[in-house]
């Protein structure tokens, strides 16, 4: 009988003959034992550090993942993909699982992977580099993107991974002093973990209500991590309630100010919208396979000013939805709209690239397209729109028939049928089709339990 933990990027088993020894993590779909996940490194010029930023000891403050240009890191470790075992009773219960179930499994899974991103390295001086700042979709958290933000930090731009904190992530946690009862012990820290989980909705409740609610507070969110990052860049002293050995101070004069961009995926991709209408520092945003119900109309009255781009997957949107992409980007050639060919709606997070072929692509969390590929298509468009947006002089511009939808595997617009019948058709369904992915992946974890690795898991 065994126990399962996780420790440095790899799994152990404890086993009660036999002691310590490393195993390699099993793929998701596969009999292969020998077979390691791997989210994509960075092809830009420069390595990878990351670290996380939390300020207040409460849910007002900031929480975010930087991903930064790193000076050469002398060691192999890797950070963490997926922190703390609250991320999997988080998406437990976002998946409708029993906590106990899911978290064992998403253990066994996926409690190996790492992200291909030096944890604290040191911060590469020498240069301004350009901010992004990175919105999480429905369910998901800080670290789940990390094969795009770790391909913009490696290109040379500062990222900033927010973690929202308005139910709408799986998980999130704020740090929160103990009582004096609590700390009356001398070895007990005087902070701990306040964690806040996804909220469902209500018997009766409107979603719309609660999204349009959660995406004002999530714009909010943004906008103060980009007020943080500015802050830092500034020279002030800012108070990380978090441990961590990173020297912010490396971080003064490193930001170039007049070069600052918003992305977002899903919920994120609305989160995108509402920033930029609400904030002029935002220069341009890029919206993948953006979710739009929760944008209010007050932000289709005002429009959008900044240039946008929507990198859209094939297989996720309908009529109805990109119809109201399109109010907001109608005669306006700095708004931009492309499809990626064989594509679905996870092949933006880090989940296509840990689950096996046939699983995967069963459960819709890879396309028919290859997944690094498509993050490829992606990853470059969006090197390319910004490239032109904030006039950087890079060479990102060989990208640039990207954004206009010309290549292999991408198409100009939209491959979903706009005729008015199919519009109306699309709206009974828009509501339950976005989270279809999301849901069947559940089964996944669901099946496995009459695998054979059922006896193993649920065993003492």
């Amino acid at each position: 009988m065994t126990s399962l933990w996780t420790r440095a990027g790899k799994v152990f088993t404890k086993s009660r003959a036999s002691g310590l020894s490393a195993k390699a993590p099993k793929e998701m779909g596969s009999n292969s034992a020998e077979k390691f996940y791997r989210i994509p490194e960075g092809k830009g010029p420069h390595s990878v550090g990351c670290t996380d930023l939390m300020t207040e000891n409460a849910a007002e403050g900031s929480f975010l993942r930087l991903y930064y240009p790193s000076c050469n890191a002398t060691d192999n470790e890797e950070a963490p993909w997926i922190p703390d075992k609250e991320y999997y009773q988080g998406l437990s219960d976002f998946l409708n699982m029993y906590r106990v179930v899911g978290e064992r499994l998403f253990q066994y899974y996926v409690g190996s992977v790492t992200c291909p991103a030096k944890p604290n390295a040191d911060f590469k001086p020498g240069e301004k580099y350009p901010l992004l700042v990175f919105s999480h979709g429905l369910g998901a958290f800080r670290t789940i993107y990390s094969a795009i933000c770790i391909e913009m930090a490696s290109q040379g731009f500062i990222v900033a991974a927010v973690e929202h904190r308005d139910e709408s992530a799986s998980a999130t946690y704020y740090c929160k002093k103990k009582s004096v009862s609590e700390t009356e012990e001398e070895s007990t820290p005087n902070m701990e973990k306040e964690w806040i989980y996804y909220r469902k909705l209500k018997s009766g409740e409107e979603e719309r209500c609660l999204r349009h609610k959660q995406v004002q507070q999530r714009a909010q969110e943004c906008i103060k991590a980009l007020n943080l990052i500015l802050k830092i860049n500034s020279g002030e002293e800012v108070m990380n309630v978090l441990n961590s050995d990173f020297d912010w101070n490396k971080l003064k004069d490193s930001v170039d100010t007049s070069r600052i961009a918003v992305m977002g995926h899903s919920f994120g991709g609305a989160t995108v919208i509402e920033s930029l209408s609400k904030e002029i520092r935002f220069r341009c945003g890029i919206a993948l396979d953006a979710w739009m119900l929760p944008v209010g109309d007050d932000t289709y009255k005002n429009s959008v000013q900044q240039p946008l781009l929507f990198i859209n997957s094939e297989k996720f949107q309908w009529a109805d939805n990109i119809l109201k992409m399109k109010k907001l980007s109608s005669n306006d050639s700095n708004k931009k709209m492309i499809t990626i060919k064989g594509s679905v709606h996870q092949s933006f997070p880090d989940f296509t690239f840990v689950s096996g072929e046939i699983i995967g692509k069963f459960f819709k969390l890879k396309g028919e397209i290859d997944p690094n590929e498509a993050i490829d298509i992606s990853n470059h468009a969006s090197l390319a729109f910004l490239q032109k947006h904030l006039s950087l002089t890079k060479d990102f511009d060989k990208w640039d028939s990207l954004v206009d939808g010309i290549g292999p595997n991408v198409i100009s617009g939209t491959n979903i049928d706009l005729s008015p019948s199919q519009a109306l058709l699309s709206v009974c369904v828009s509501r339950k089709s976005w989270l279809c992915g999301w849901l069947k992946a559940a089964l996944i974890f669901r099946a496995e339990l009459s695998s054979c690795h059922k006896e193993e898991l649920l065993s003492e």
